[in-house]
């Protein structure tokens, strides 16, 4: 275990002494803090925050990052408020503090929104302020280097988190090491029979590996010897949980990744990266596809370097990475790599892959605000911490970095949200593509846009960005919040209209008055409500004028108009598929709104005279849009029926969106067809149609 002086010496070597002494001062207050605390393992608890500052201090992090590593579990774990924090340390001290602390104050209604909570909360501190994330990082590496004293399900449950979330981050900030050594060590609390059998095998593989291993080396190392380039081969190790992974997601063999040999060549410039790159290529011949210019393209965390496949002596691949010596640490550390934070100021320009973190960070805050919940939200980061990436370009040449598997839809919305919620076509490398097409690297990519257009639900199916995900989920919920508010309008008013009440005409202390007693927070939460079924327009409409003793007869006033096939908040019954020309009734379902059958239906029997569940609706003169309708033909069996039958269907300008058929015997069959029609004349003209065809026997609407 470190102790606070070793601390001090280790921290002597790039801090000044009145910043050691703050660090000092702020272990003595967490260590009264705690003072009584222990840990499960039986250490005092202040041991952990002088762990969590070592690992910092590893990282060359700034005084004010240890300060808050020292005090980071104070305001959770003892009566210490964030005030007196910042007093003793300052706000930005106390604000760190603060982002890394746990929500403790909150009732949760289970583990998983707990968890999402707490990362939304940290995720809005590291907007403020980016250390917030790797103090967080620091505290976790440490927790888990210390489960052993955890129950097992404790224990899954931490490590599952790290794999699922922290892992990750440390992957987008690029700080390798801190990544491995997080993801081992949940691989191992997560599944430790898995690896346990794996760690076997990995040593029995290194044994047979060896030599082939320093032969390749030795070739690479003459190689760069006789091209005069001054460079470091090492052999790469791979890590346990990167082969789990690899062997469960490529559904490979543990000997079929073992086969591959890796290595790294680290050189003092970039031009010597090029030079090297050659030099390989040389030496042994590449594998066409496989090179990768990471130096000139960086992926997002702004990991750089050559990356290129060989085949070597006896046909074995080889995997190489070429970088600098910077490059190299930046690889490992990441954004700790060259900490920004050398003054007071947390406000200087950010550079590299600082720059980077920010953005990804500000990215963050943008879906935070969208999302209608934590969980929603912790499943949008999940998505977005995927490391695969592509690179495609916009029409002027820019490049813009996506999830593998992105599509067009995606580029819109990482362009700006404005384009992708107008977005309508595409062009990929000049040619029209459809919008779900995932795009490839190096792909040229043109989105079409039109002023109305508007997000279309499928997307949901097929885009992988959490920014697109979040928008297109906003928008629809903006969409159905406005035409429930306009549906329950239509049907206050119809309500009112029947109690001889004009909606137009009410005083502000009449609307005042209705959203009082209805105990509604604003007119429009009311209308909402009303429009999604939750309340009863003619409860609502009593409010505001009591029954007049008198039956009003309701066919006098206007029913709600329904227009077209594509409301959000007007459903058409799949029981009886009513259609423009049908008589209909509205049956209004919470939660659903309003929900159309035809005036027959065997569903809306029992509630036919309850005005509170029915509405009188009825067809706009200008209805548009397309109606889907059950029918049955029953046909003699005779090859290629089925083919002429849909044919006959489509000529009459009608879709057809399901088709099953049934066997009577040998003679016959029955064909039941789900199909879209605009209106009743629309229905008996493919009717005329489709009889007077030779074999089919009759031709039926299906009722209910």
């Amino acid at each position: 275990m470190q102790s606070l002086e070793s601390l001090s010496h280790r921290l002597s070597s790039y801090l000044a002494p009145s910043q050691i002494n703050r660090v000092k001062r702020a272990y003595f207050y967490a260590e009264q803090a705690h003072d009584g605390q222990m840990r499960r393992s039986g250490e005092p608890y202040v041991t952990h925050p002088l762990e969590v500052a070592n690992i910092l201090a590893g990282m060359h992090m700034d005084h004010q990052s240890l300060m808050a590593a020292m005090l980071h579990d104070v305001i959770e774990d003892t009566t210490v408020p964030k005030e007196a924090i910042a007093k003793q340390f300052g706000e930005t001290v106390a604000e760190l503090v603060d982002g890394v602390s746990k929500l403790t104050q909150f009732e949760f209604e289970s583990q998983a929104e707990k968890q999402a909570e707490n990362f939304q909360k940290m995720a809005l501190a590291m907007a403020k302020d980016i250390r917030v994330i790797l103090v967080k990082l620091a505290d976790r590496l440490h927790n888990m280097r210390t489960l052993g004293a955890l129950r097992p399900e404790k224990k899954r449950r931490i490590a599952k988190e790290t794999l699922e979330i922290y892992a990750p981050i440390a992957q987008r900030l690029g700080m390798n090491n801190v990544r491995l050594e997080l993801e081992n060590r949940g691989f191992s609390a997560m599944y430790p029979l898995r690896c346990e059998r794996l760690q076997t095998a990995l040593k029995a593989a290194r044994g047979n590996r060896k030599e082939l291993v320093e032969k390749i080396q030795s070739a690479i190392e003459l190689r760069l010897e006789q091209e005069n380039i001054n460079a470091l081969v090492i052999g790469r190790e791979k890590h346990l949980y990167s082969i789990y992974k690899k062997m469960r997601n490529k559904k490979k063999s543990f000997k079929e990744i073992m086969d591959v040999y890796a290595f790294r060549i680290i050189v003092d410039n970039v031009d010597s990266c090029y030079r090297v790159l050659g030099a390989v290529h040389n030496l042994y011949k590449p594998v066409i596809g496989e090179f990768k210019d990471y130096i000139a393209i960086p992926k997002t965390n702004g990991y750089q370097s050559l990356h290129t496949v060989l085949v070597g002596m006896h046909g074995v691949p080889i995997e190489v990475q070429i970088r600098t010596k910077d490059m190299d640490e930046m690889a490992n550390s990441g954004i700790a790599a060259h900490w920004l934070y050398k003054s007071e100021t947390p406000d200087d320009t950010p550079t590299g892959s600082h720059a980077r973190a920010r953005q990804w960070i500000q990215g963050l805050l943008e879906m935070q605000q969208r999302a209608g919940d934590s969980l929603e939200f912790i499943e949008n980061v999940k998505i977005d911490l995927f490391p695969d990436e592509i690179y495609v370009f916009t029409p002027k040449g820019k490049i813009i970095e996506l999830p593998a598997g992105a599509t067009a839809v995606d580029f819109a919305y990482t362009v700006h949200t404005d384009v992708g919620n107008r977005c309508v076509a595409c062009k990929i490398n000049d040619r029209l593509a459809p919008l779900s097409q995932p795009l490839q690297s190096g792909q040229k990519v043109k989105v079409i846009t039109t002023p109305g257009a508007q997000p279309n639900p499928n997307w949901l199916n097929f885009v992988t960005t959490a920014k697109a995900r979040s928008s297109i989920r906003h928008f629809l919920k903006n969409q159905r919040h406005q035409h429930s508010v306009e549906l329950g309008q239509r049907m206050l008013e119809r309500a009112l209209q029947e109690r001889k009440i004009d909606f137009d005409k009410l005083s502000e202390d009449e609307i005042q008055h209705l959203i009082d007693t209805a105990n509604a927070p604003s007119l429009e939460a009311l209308l909402e409500d009303i429009g999604l079924g939750n309340r009863i327009a003619h409860a609502v409409a009593k409010i505001l004028g009591e029954d007049s003793g008198e039956e009003t007869n309701q066919s006098i006033y206007s029913p709600v108009m329904i227009d077209s096939s594509d409301g959000v908040m007007v459903s058409f019954a799949r029981c009886c598929r009513p259609i423009p020309g049908d008589p209909i009734i509205g049956h209004i379902s919470p939660g659903k709104g309003l929900v159309i059958h035809r005036d027959g239906c065997r569903n809306v029997t029992e509630i036919r005279n309850n005005p509170e569940k029915v509405s009188l609706v009825n067809w706009a003169p200008t209805v548009t849009g397309e109606f889907l309708v059950d029918i049955r033909a029953e046909v003699a069996s005779e090859r290629g029926i089925i083919a002429t039958l849909a044919t006959r269907i489509a000529s009459q300008g009608a879709s057809i969106d399901n088709i099953r058929v049934d066997e009577r015997d040998a003679y016959n069959s029955v064909i039941q067809l789900t199909i879209g029609v605009h209106n009743r004349v629309h229905l008996a003209n493919i009717f005329r149609s489709v009889r007077s065809m030779r074999n089919v026997i009759s031709v039926t609407r299906n009722k209910n």
